[in-house]
């Protein structure tokens, strides 16, 4: 245990001290906000809409995965010589349905990362 925590706390003391070796890099060109543009207004709500975005996504697929999961249940208690197709069927729903969620963060990823407008708003 005590050789543990050694090895932690270096480790977090190597990556505490690397931060301020490229502090320096990141200080010689800083963009600047084009006058009159609102780009704190614009970064702010992307920001929020990419967070209220993959919420919904994920709120929703939630729903929609606990109703299939119910349904498939049900069609195996009704029907238990089924339950090999009724499985495939609700993972493969399943998986359609994640692969949404999954699409959704892309997205706001894109948005919050990669956000296509910010040249209108950063010189």
């Amino acid at each position: 245990m005590k050789r543990f925590l050694t090895y932690a706390l270096t480790i977090a003391g190597v990556l505490l001290v690397c931060d301020a070796a490229f502090a320096e890099d990141a200080l010689e060109e800083v963009p600047k906000v084009i006058e009159g543009s609102h780009a704190y207004v614009y970064f702010a709500a992307s920001i929020l809409a990419a967070g209220l975005g993959i919420a919904a996504a994920t709120w929703l697929a939630a729903l929609g995965q606990g109703n299939a999961i119910g349904k498939a249940v049900e069609g195996i208690a009704r029907q238990p010589e089924a339950s090999e197709k009724i499985q495939t069927a609700m993972i493969i729903g399943l998986a359609f349905i994640e692969s949404l969620v999954i699409y959704a963060l892309l997205i706001a990823l894109i948005i919050v990362f990669l956000n296509p407008f910010k040249d209108y708003f950063i010189q």
